[in-house]
């Protein structure tokens, strides 16, 4: 690495800190003594992680090479984890157009390692048999390797972690469905991989030899059949022995579909996963080791991944999951402030009440809001919106929250993701299911002065097109049950949380 700070403690350029994998290696540089510099479309997502005042956080974006190259100047070791997975027909050319000028401003600002995670690919299969998303992380690592910058391409197969949409998937199937209708790719031949291990090879990689610039497969010491891995699921969760039964006229459209019916993950992700399965993906070298050695017991194998996985989500301690990130074409235009707002038509709807509970009460409702907890107010009304954002290829309200209890901006909660959130005042939701327009809604708590709280809450609805202003109407007369109802029910679950025995004390503040 040369000499100086630099060789003791590199600087490392972190692009995608706010998904999966990249909020969760943040922390692990870290820890092993590097500095740490993440690249964000929007900084504010990271504000509320643990480790962000020991980061320096820069806004700019992969695609744009004025924010690239001031965001690369000075770094050592550059860790590309982004991906335009999910974001239509076209997301191969923007992964290669990114991977492009990625290669470019980090040649041009001499940094001395590029690192990747990308997908393992089966031998000896032809390019054009490869689905999208594998033929797409193929292409971004041999872009990356002809950077003229030496680079360290890491490939796995299924990533299992807590919140990882393949563990999401495998998690979701296997619990609700003791019967299962599979299609054939369960029987292939896969080589997965824990989280941990993942992070560790990261890492590592930031301190190889200048002169090392290739591939490496990584993987966990099991190689076994999709199949086989459902079955181990439901030993580590102690479930009652499930009946697989195989069905080769599932294609890989029609298996996403499935997916995206039984569990949280949407098809326009499930899809990609499952296509990747029909090939057997083993590794066939672990040359790895010879760089990043493997510690006493690890690699970790498939059964205790499962079971570290399954324990944090039982913990609730999953620091990041496969939603972390925001998805591709979500909306990101700034809250609109009425009433001077210039930007056209802005529907809004306004709830205010008075709660007989404290402030620190009516916060804890706000803040618990959505998951297992629901939305206060009509449920099958929310159960079906949910279905038929779904049914339109949206996220549905099967995100749930990261955090039974706590909430963090950039957080995915069902089909909205936290844009602000002020502990004890404010919280405000962007929506992210299907609509002719751009939503929020956003709740908020005052103190009366006597112990006491008001609630307030808006639903702010900025139509696009005819059709917004359509579908504006057409709900609204809903808003009086489902928005109204809301506020009530939030505010009597606050006063009866406020009223139960051993909470006394934050009934009057």
């Amino acid at each position: 690495m040369g000499s100086g700070e630099g060789a003791q403690r590199p600087h490392c350029l972190v692009t995608g800190a706010t998904g999966y994998i990249g909020g969760r290696l943040v922390p692990e540089l870290l820890d092993a003594g590097h500095r740490v510099r993440c690249l964000a479309r929007t900084p504010a997502k990271l504000r509320d992680h643990p480790w962000a005042p020991h980061v320096e956080v820069v806004r700019g974006d992969v695609t744009d090479a004025a924010s690239l190259g001031e965001a690369l100047r000075g770094i050592d070791v550059a860790y590309y984890l982004v991906h335009a997975l999910g974001s239509g027909s076209g997301f191969e050319t923007t992964d290669r157009k990114a991977a492009r000028l990625f290669s470019e401003q980090a040649r041009a600002a001499g940094v001395r390692r590029i690192v990747y995670l990308g997908g393992l690919t089966p031998a000896d299969v032809p390019e054009r048999e490869l689905s999208a998303h594998l033929r797409s992380r193929a292409e971004v690592g041999a872009i990356l390797l002809r950077s003229g910058v030496p680079a360290t391409v890491l490939r796995a197969a299924v990533i299992i972690g807590s919140g990882s949409a393949s563990f999401e998937m495998l998690r979701y199937l296997t619990e609700r469905l003791p019967v299962m209708v599979t299609p054939s790719w369960v029987a292939t031949r896969i080589q997965p991989i824990a989280v941990r291990d993942v992070l560790r090879y990261l890492v590592g990689s930031a301190r190889m030899p200048d002169a090392v610039s290739r591939t490496f497969d990584i993987g966990g010491p099991d190689v076994i059949t999709y199949e086989e891995m459902m079955r181990r699921y439901a030993v580590v969760a102690r479930l009652p022995h499930r009946l697989i039964l195989r069905v080769p006229m599932l294609t890989p459209r029609l298996s996403s579909l499935w997916i995206g019916l039984v569990t949280p993950v949407p098809p326009s992700i499930a899809r990609p996963l499952a296509e990747s399965l029909r090939h057997e993906v083993v590794c066939r070298e672990h040359d790895i080791a010879e760089y990043v050695p493997d510690p006493p017991g690890a690699p970790i194998g498939c059964d205790q991944a499962l079971t570290l996985a399954l324990q944090r989500v039982r913990d609730a301690q999953v620091t990041t999951r496969w939603s972390s990130a925001s998805l591709p074409g979500a909306p990101s235009d700034p809250l609109p402030t009425d009433p001077d707002w210039a930007g056209g038509s802005l529907y809004t709807d306004r709830r205010a009440l008075a709660v007989d509970a404290s402030p620190k009460a009516l916060w804890q409702v706000i803040e618990g809001i959505g998951g297992k907890n629901g939305w206060y107010s009509f449920p099958l009304a929310w159960a079906v919106r949910g279905w038929l954002d779904r049914l339109v290829g949206g996220v549905g309200l099967r995100r749930g929250r990261r955090d039974a209890a706590r909430l963090r901006v950039g957080d995915s909660l069902d089909f909205w993701r936290v844009e602000e959130i002020e502990p004890g005042r404010l919280l405000r939701l962007r929506a992210e299911m299907r609509l002719p327009g751009l939503a929020w809604l956003e709740m908020s708590v005052e103190s009366d002065g006597n112990g006491r709280s008001r609630y307030r809450q808006r639903a702010l609805f900025h139509p696009h097109g005819l059709l917004g202003h359509v579908y504006w109407w057409s709900v609204s007369p809903f808003h009086a049950v489902v928005f109204g109802g809301m506020a009530r029910n939030i505010a009597r679950a606050a006063h009866r949380a406020a009223a139960a025995p051993g909470n006394r004390g934050v009934a009057r503040g």
